[in-house]
C-alpha cells in the first residue's frame, strides 16, 4: 500500500516536472524564434542596404563611363583601356587568376601594336 502511494506521488511529481520542462522549452522556443525573426528582419535591411548602395555606385560608375566613351580621341585607346583595368592584384576580387591579361595589357600599353 504504502510502495503504491508512493509510486503515485512520484508520479505526479514526474508529471509536474515534466510540465515544468515543456513549458520552459516553449518559452525558449518562443524567445529564439522571436529573436531569429527580429535578427532576419535586420539581415534583410542591411541586404537592401547594400544593394541600393551598389545600385547608386554602379549608376554613377556607368554615367562616368558613357561620358567618357563619349570624349574618344585617337592614339587614347590604351589609357581607356587601363582605366577600365584593375592593375593591382591585391585589391581584385575575383576569383580567378588574370595576371597573364593584366601583363598582356601593361605590355600593349607600354609598347602598342604598329600596323
Amino acid at each position: 500500500m504504502e510502495m503504491s502511494i508512493r509510486r503515485v506521488t512520484w508520479r505526479e511529481e514526474q508529471k509536474e516536472r515534466l510540465e515544468q520542462l515543456d513549458a520552459n522549452s516553449r518559452k525558449q522556443e518562443a524567445e529564439w524564434k522571436e529573436k531569429a525573426i527580429k535578427e532576419l528582419e535586420e539581415w534583410y535591411a542591411r541586404q537592401d542596404e547594400k544593394l541600393q548602395k551598389t545600385k547608386a555606385s554602379n549608376r554613377a560608375a556607368e554615367e562616368a563611363f558613357v561620358n567618357d566613351a563619349e570624349d574618344v580621341f585617337p592614339g587614347t585607346e590604351w589609357e581607356r583601356v587601363a582605366q577600365l583595368c584593375d592593375f593591382n592584384p591585391k585589391s581584385s576580387k575575383q576569383a580567378k587568376d588574370v595576371s597573364r591579361m593584366r601583363s598582356v595589357l601593361i605590355s600593349l600599353k607600354q609598347a602598342p601594336l604598329v600596323r
